[in-house]
C-alpha cells in the first residue's frame, strides 16, 4: 500500500515541475527569438550599407550617388526581408584627404585626390510579434546601425 500512495505523490509533483517550468521554457524561446531576429537585421543591415557605399562611391556626381546608395540600400534590405519600424534612416557623409565633410564636397574633389564617402544605415527591429506578458520590461525593438567607407575612384572626375 505504501508503494502506491508514493506513486501518486510523484505525479503530482511531476505536474507542478511542469507547471512551473513551462513558462520559464517558453520565455527561454523568445529570448531565442529576439537574439536570432536583432542577429539576422544587424547582418542585414551591414550588407545594406555596404551596397550602399559601393553604389554611391562608383557614380560620378552627388546627386546620382544619392540616388544610388538610396536605392541599393533598399534593395538589399527587401531581399533580405528585413522590416523595419518606419522606413531605415540612411546618412551620407564624406572625407576628403582623411577630413570629414560633407557627401556633396567629397564629389566636388578635384581628381587625383583622396576621397571617399560613407554611408550609414539605421533601424528599429520590432519584437512585438514576439512580446510575452510574462516578461515585464522586454523591449518593443531594437535599433540596429552600420556603416561602411568606399573610396571614390581617384583617376575619375567628379561632378
Amino acid at each position: 500500500m505504501d508503494h502506491a500512495v508514493s506513486r501518486t505523490t510523484e505525479r503530482g509533483s511531476v505536474s507542478i515541475e511542469v507547471a512551473v517550468l513551462a513558462p520559464a521554457f517558453v520565455a527561454l524561446i523568445v529570448l531565442a527569438g529576439v537574439a536570432g531576429r536583432t542577429a539576422v537585421a544587424a547582418e542585414a543591415i551591414d550588407a545594406a550599407a555596404h551596397d550602399a557605399a559601393r553604389a554611391a562611391s562608383i557614380s560620378r556626381d552627388a546627386r546620382t550617388a544619392r540616388a544610388e546608395a538610396r536605392d541599393a540600400a533598399r534593395r538589399q534590405l527587401d531581399w533580405r526581408g528585413l522590416n523595419c519600424v518606419g522606413a531605415p534612416q540612411v546618412t551620407l557623409s564624406g572625407a576628403v584627404r582623411g577630413r570629414a565633410t560633407s557627401f556633396d564636397a567629397a564629389f566636388r574633389s578635384p581628381a587625383g585626390q583622396d576621397a571617399s564617402v560613407t554611408v550609414r544605415i539605421a533601424c528599429t527591429v520590432s519584437y512585438q510579434d514576439l512580446r510575452l506578458s510574462a516578461l515585464p520590461g522586454m523591449p518593443a525593438g531594437k535599433r540596429v546601425s552600420a556603416s561602411f567607407t568606399s573610396p571614390l575612384d581617384r583617376y575619375r572626375s567628379r561632378g
